[in-house]
């Protein structure tokens, strides 16, 4: 007698995969992605294939998603220490032999041009992560101070390329890994006094700090000229203040509900600089006015709570402290990036999540958004 087996059906063989998701971040990022491709049709309308290629970015970052979140965080562990070895040694690879362009040295041709400072925006937070799970229940002191010193070594060698906004990124989300270890607020306090007393000095001396020929030796001439823009933009508007007063002017001309789709005059008339990648948040509120800007902000404040809740419920440590710090790089993006269209930050190189065109940055994303969906099933997994 012969046995006949059904053979499973394409939704049978491919529930393995998907079982565990969390819909509620893939909710909020389809969301964000939506907006991102609207904007984006708008803002580089005559941007040449812009809008193609920023859905086709997507796709790739979906892809890199979905494959991600099949590695279970214990996999994902065991590559912390070769990732950050191989990232930090191809920064020092940079600064030796690196590519030029535009006086900044953060490229490395390998045949293929890559910027290996990207990879440090998840290989540090993996690698702190794996440190502090190592020693988990006997932390020393000793421990932070290595761990600081884990984290200043790609930021350094950023910081010296010069990347400021790359270096601001992998700073913060090396600084969720050690707050949320269990960093005592003695040792807290001490440096965010010190940064609120040297903003406060910058912006009461502001005249004499910025007038030309003073060196802040700290940073490079072009970052001094940047904070200084800052502070008073109109000193250089057809200039090096150009870029915020055309963002500010494009948010305050958007009103309460925008000028509408398409209908940006500022975006259109191309007064609004790099408005399909910086910028891209000026010429989205000015279509979409504050009302967009609100459910826009509460897309980015929906996706951070919810990476911070997957965070809470990780099943070790190394899960806990890596999806902070992951839910770390998404605030961070959203705030330095708003914060600089807005007027209230240095303008730094630091993209709009999902809405801005960039294919690396795309390509982080969706690796920072796997390893969220792979802390989340996980958890989900085991409960079941």
């Amino acid at each position: 007698m012969a046995i006949v087996f059904d053979k499973p059906s394409l939704w049978q063989r491919a529930w393995p995969l998907l079982r565990g998701f969390d819909l509620l971040l893939l909710l909020a990022v389809l969301l964000l992605a939506g907006a991102g491709l609207v904007a984006m049709y708008s803002s580089g309308f005559d941007h040449g294939t812009r809008f193609a290629d920023h859905g086709r970015n997507m796709l790739i970052a979906a892809g890199i998603m979905f494959v991600v979140a099949q590695i279970p965080p214990q996999r994902l562990m065991s590559l912390a220490l070769p990732l950050y070895t191989l990232g930090v040694a191809l920064l020092v690879a940079v600064a030796l032999f690196g590519m030029t362009k535009k006086g900044a040295t953060r490229w490395l041709n390998v045949g293929i041009v890559i910027q290996p400072s990207e990879l440090l925006k998840i290989a540090t937070p993996l690698m702190l992560a794996w440190w502090f799970h190592r020693r988990e229940g006997q932390t020393r002191p000793v421990d932070f101070i290595v761990a600081f010193a884990l984290l200043a070594l790609p930021v350094g060698l950023i910081m010296k390329q010069p990347d400021l906004g790359t270096a601001l990124l992998v700073m913060a989300a090396g600084l969720a890994v050690i707050f949320f270890a269990g960093l005592p607020w003695k040792l807290v306090l001490p440096p965010v006094l010190v940064g609120a007393a040297a903003i406060v000095l910058i912006v009461a001396y502001e005249g004499p700090l910025c007038a030309d020929g003073v060196d802040w030796h700290v940073l490079h001439e072009y970052q001094r000229q940047r904070v200084c823009t800052l502070l008073d933009p109109t000193r250089d508007p057809l200039g090096k203040g150009f870029h915020i007063l055309q963002g500010m002017i494009a948010i305050g001309s958007g009103g309460l509900h925008g000028k509408g789709f398409m209908q940006g005059t500022q975006t259109h008339l191309e007064f609004i600089p790099e408005r399909t990648t910086d910028f891209i948040f000026a010429a989205f509120s000015e279509e979409f006015g504050l009302a967009g800007n609100l459910a826009l902000l509460a897309g980015f404040a929906f996706l951070i709570l919810r990476g911070l809740m997957i965070a809470a419920e990780g099943p070790t440590l190394f899960a806990r402290l890596l999806g902070a710090a992951l839910a770390t790089i998404f605030f961070t993006y959203a705030f330095v990036n708003m914060g600089m269209v807005s007027g209230i930050l240095p303008v730094v190189g630091v993209p709009l999540p999902f809405i801005s065109y960039g294919g690396t940055a795309m390509v982080t994303l969706g690796l920072a958004l796997g390893m969220l969906l792979s802390i989340s099933r996980a958890k989900r997994l085991m409960q079941s």
